[in-house]
This record gives structure tokens, C-alpha cells and sequence, in this order.
């Protein structure tokens, strides 16, 4: 049975974690990724780093070393025969190698391209080198997600590259439906720090609305009267080390749900006083409601509170680390969603992987292979889309084109 994007033919120039992520949800949906790179210049993101083994599954590899002029006709000819061509290098790179859109689509009107710059096309900024941190910071989301009297904190892991990731993966399936009706490509800037902007956009409506600078606030709601809404301490950990303390979330979002916990806690004195009567004076009184629901929940285990609270209808979840995820959740484990690859590392052995959250029921996507190291799908991938012999494909590694 094949899988929703099987035929799907897509040059991958990406690299790191934004791309990367964008084209592994196309791969594991059944798309030919072939991901370009170099042996000469992989640099930190070689092919047994974290991030390369994360992001690059369900792809084959292919080596071209595009310093050398005599490897940008073939770099060009497969432009020419994919459907897809994306990129998240500074503007101008495909370009400057004479594979651009410009280039490239009037030998291939069907082609998509999809470059994914750190500050878009054009701009004072278009040429910043960017990473999460810096797109974090600019957007506003470091500022935002810290906690009150600190703006230094901020998000952490790579928000932003999955969410631009995600962009570009819609604006791949957009435009390919785009060219099902009008039998043409097109080319889709996209800006990674707009799409962090776009992520504060209350703050935004907030400011032009009211003229007010929205701050950090921890893990408060900044808009509505929601009391509690917190992550509490709980009993478990296994030493005194930070990491090992155990955390849960609570949230009451009316009041229903508050007088529910209240029930769950046995309805103790301190709850039934007036300033926790509504959800604007919980508020008002949020330090002291929290450091009381803090008392409660220092006596149990945080799996513990998260089941009574949820059998009384009262949102609560564990703050679970990986390690909970990848051998207690039970839901995750129900859901096979940790899985092994269908074959194994030539360094590494058998792999382990986080399973596509969608499940197709008619064209299931359950197929995992392996990272690919750079270069080792040469021969298949030039002899299925150039029409190349081993021979020529030899020659060409022995002249450092494909290396």
C-alpha cells in the first residue's frame, strides 16, 4: 500500500533542524527526499551528530560538492527533474550556484521552490546568520515565555525551527495543490522570524490596542483570569538534584473545574475563604493559591495527582523528562509512538525514533529507515533521476565531483 506523498520527487538543501524537520514529515509521508550535501563540508552537523540522525530519516543521501563549477550542471539537472526544491541557507546561495527558480523553471515550470532564510528576501536583515536563539530574541518569544523581572530566559530548545518546519511543510502541500489546478510551480519565501512574530501575535493586538508593552509572566495566563495555572513540587525524586524533582501542571479554567480540585484536595479550610471565590480574586491572591496547592501536592507523587485530579475533570499533567516519556507514558507506549528503525546504523546499530503523529488510515505511514550517511545513495539516486551509469557515477566521485 503506498503512502499519501509516494512519487513525490523532493531535492532537499537544507540543513540543521528547520528544513530538515520540514522535509522528514514529507519522507515519512512517502516522498523521494534526497538530501544534498558534502563530505568536504558537513562540518558539525556530520552525519553521526544528534541533530543529522534526528531530522534526516526516510531520506537518501546524495554527495555533490558544489565549490567545483564542474558539479553545478548535474546539481541542475536534478533541479530540473524534482518537484520540490528547498533550501534554508542564506538568500542567494542556489542562485550563486546557478540552480535558482529563475533558473531553473522555464526547463521545469512545475517546480517548487521553498527557501527558508532566517529573515526572508530583502530587509536591512535578509543576510543575518541565524539560529533559534537569535530568531527566539528578535521575535519577541524570549521576551514573552521568561518569567516576571527577567527577559534573558526564554524558550530554550528550538521552538521556532519546528514551527518554520511546519510552515514549510504546508507550504509545500499548498503549492503542490496550487500546480494540480494550474499545471505550474511556483517559488514561496519564507521568513523564519516572521513566523516567530507571528507566535506573539496577542502581544502585538495587545500593544496596538492598548498601548501596552506585554511582558514575561511565567507560567501565567497574560489575558484571562485563570487561577490556578501553575506547575507544582510533588513527592519522588529520586535525589536532591535539580533534575530529578518531580513537577505537575494544574489548571482550572472556570470555575467548575476549581471548586472539582477543591474536592480532590478534601475541600480544606484555607480554600473556602472568600478571595478564592472567583477566578478574579484567585488571582488577585494567585501567590498564596499556589503556594497552598503547593502543600497538597508536596505529599503525593506527581502521576498520583495528575490521575485524581483528571478522574474529577480537573486539567493536570505530569512535567515528565524523557526518560518518563520513553519508558513509563503509557499512552506513548500504547501508540508505538517510540519505535526502532526497519533497519539498522552501519555505526550506531539499531536506532530508535519518534513516530510521525499522524496516522493515516488508508495509506499508513508506519515505514522508518535509517539516516543515510553523506554520499551513499549516489548511484541509485543519479541512475533513477539522471539516468547515470555506476560508471559514470564512479568517475565522478573519483573526480570529487560527487563527494
Amino acid at each position: 500500500m503506498t503512502r499519501p506523498l509516494d512519487g513525490l520527487k523532493i531535492l532537499d538543501f537544507t540543513h540543521v533542524l528547520a528544513g530538515p524537520f520540514a522535509t522528514r514529515l514529507l519522507g515519512d509521508m512517502g516522498a523521494d527526499v534526497v538530501k544534498v550535501n558534502s563530505s568536504t563540508r558537513s562540518g558539525p552537523m556530520a552525519t553521526t551528530h544528534p541533530h543529522y540522525l534526528m531530522w534526516n530519516r526516510n531520506k537518501r543521501a546524495l554527495a555533490i560538492d558544489m565549490s567545483k563549477e564542474e558539479s553545478r550542471p548535474f546539481c541542475r539537472q536534478l533541479c530540473e527533474r524534482a518537484d520540490v526544491v528547498i533550501d534554508n541557507f542564506s538568500v542567494g546561495v542556489l542562485e550563486r550556484w546557478g540552480v535558482g527558480y529563475d533558473t531553473v523553471s522555464p526547463s521545469n515550470p512545475g517546480v517548487i521552490y521553498v527557501q527558508m532564510s532566517g529573515m526572508g528576501e530583502g530587509g536591512p536583515w535578509s543576510d543575518f546568520v541565524t539560529y533559534a536563539p537569535t530568531i527566539h530574541a528578535l521575535s519577541g518569544l524570549t521576551h514573552l515565555t521568561g518569567v516576571p523581572g527577567r527577559s534573558d530566559i526564554g524558550i530554550g530548545f528550538s521552538y521556532n525551527d519546528h514551527q518554520a518546519g511546519l510552515h514549510s511543510a504546508v507550504a509545500i502541500l499548498s503549492a503542490l495543490d496550487c500546480r494540480r489546478r494550474t499545471g505550474r510551480g511556483q517559488r514561496v519565501d519564507m521568513s523564519q522570524f516572521e513566523v516567530g512574530v507571528n507566535f506573539v501575535g496577542p502581544a502585538l493586538l495587545d500593544y496596538f490596542a492598548n498601548d501596552h508593552a506585554a511582558g514575561p509572566v511565567g507560567n501565567r495566563m497574560p489575558y484571562d483570569p485563570v487561577a490556578p495555572h501553575n506547575c507544582y513540587p510533588c513527592a519522588g525524586a529520586v535525589s536532591e538534584n535539580v533534575e530529578d524533582e518531580r513537577w505537575v501542571a494544574i489548571v482550572c479554567m472556570n470555575d467548575e473545574q476549581w471548586q472539582a480540585l477543591r474536592g480532590v484536595m478534601g475541600n480544606p479550610e484555607w480554600s473556602r475563604h472568600a478571595k478564592y471565590r472567583t477566578a478574579e480574586s484567585r488571582v488577585e491572591n494567585v501567590a498564596e493559591l499556589d503556594a497552598a496547592i503547593a502543600d497538597w501536592t508536596r505529599q503525593m507523587e506527581a502521576t498520583k495527582v495528575m490521575t485524581i485530579c483528571q478522574s474529577a475533570g480537573v486539567p493536570a499533567g505530569v512535567v515528565q523528562t524523557g526518560a518518563d516519556m520513553a519508558e513509563r507514558d503509557p499512552q506513548l507506549a500504547l501508540q508505538k509512538f517510540i519505535r526502532s528503525t526497519t533497519d539498522e546504523h552501519p555505526e550506531l546499530g539499531a536506532m530508535t525514533v519518534d513516530a510521525l503523529p499522524l496516522k493515516f488510515h488508508g495509506t499508513p505511514c508506519d515505514e522508518y529507515k535509517r539516516v543515510r550517511a553523506v554520499g551513499e545513495d549516489n548511484a541509485a539516486v543519479l541512475q533513477e533521476w539522471l539516468g547515470m551509469t555506476a560508471e559514470q557515477v564512479q568517475k565522478g566521485e573519483e573526480e570529487g565531483i560527487f563527494t
